[in-house]
């Protein structure tokens, strides 16, 4: 799978994208863009892949994210089950410095965005009441057409930009984008989150990127800025927490549901990541309903 380069094309009369998405599940791999690119998940679960960042999705995400930043949201599994009705909904905005118009980023006026941008490439999450405000907005600008959904749009990027609840996602920007390497990336990143529930080895992995052992382990962990096993391991103990809060399951069954086939090694997994062992973990959620 080569990493995708996704445009999506503008309409008639405007310079910046505004899409509400309805898929089944969310189709697009890990892919990058030269736009800036605001997303918000509107309905779905599932893992949001961004940069070197992993990280749970739901309903409400909202993200803003610089130009070739590489992403990937991938829905959980029963959303590509036969016969699911499961929704993936989304608003998203794409758009360039020259949707805003020429020379207006050099305006003094336009500092803080200009700020925002640089540190729009490492991923920003946004929070708090910005995330209402935002949502609002992005809700709204579905609606408009011409100089009002531009305007909209400039309302929210200095909202963003004045806003004390914005987070970086990823540790420092992905510079010098490489399509070979992000290739490989989004190739192992399929095949974990495909087969992470079984019992999967480095050098499987090795493989689909057509890299040696050591290379591929140095590889990964440069660009995850974690290592292979301890990568897989996040994801079946993100696995392990959402089957002991959503069913019935014993603890020893969620243990083989998620890869582990030790259930020792699974309770001192757990405890260390969550600083509470699986039971604990389900009783406190429980208690907390």
């Amino acid at each position: 799978m080569k990493p995708a380069l996704e445009h999506l094309p503008k309409e008639p009369g405007h310079s910046f994208v505004v899409r509400n998405f309805d898929y089944s599940y969310y189709p697009t791999p890990w892919h990058y863009h030269p736009e800036y690119e605001i997303v918000l998940v509107t309905e779905s679960t599932g893992k949001r892949f961004i940069g070197d960042h992993l990280s749970d999705f739901g309903p409400g995400n909202l993200a803003f994210l610089g130009p070739n930043l590489p992403h990937h949201y991938r829905n959980d599994d029963r959303y590509y089950e036969a016969g699911s009705v499961l929704r993936a909904k989304s608003i998203v905005v794409h758009f360039t410095e020259a949707s805003l118009g020429k020379d207006f980023l050099e305006l003094p006026e336009a500092a803080r965005l200009r700020k925002l941008f640089e540190r729009s490439l490492c991923g920003l999450d946004i929070n708090g009441k910005t995330h209402r405000k935002v949502c609002d907005r992005l809700h709204e600008m579905s609606g408009l057409a011409g100089l009002k959904r531009w305007l909209c749009l400039v309302d929210i990027l200095l909202e963003i930009a004045e806003s004390g609840s914005v987070t970086a996602i990823t540790k420092s920007p992905l510079v010098g984008y490489n399509e070979k390497e992000s290739r490989r990336l989004g190739d192992v990143f399929d095949w974990i989150m495909a087969n992470f529930e079984h019992d999967i080895r480095l050098s499987e992995a090795a493989a689909i990127a057509e890299m040696n052992e050591n290379a591929f382990s140095r590889f990964f962990s440069l660009r995850t800025r974690k290592t292979f096993s301890g990568f897989v391991q996040e994801l079946r103990l993100q696995k392990a927490a959402r089957l002991l809060i959503e069913n019935e399951l014993s603890v020893t069954e969620v243990c083989y549901e998620c890869g582990y086939n030790n259930i020792s090694n699974f309770n001192r997994q757990f405890l260390h990541h969550y600083h509470m062992n699986p039971m604990k973990y389900r009783r406190t959620f429980l208690k907390g309903k």
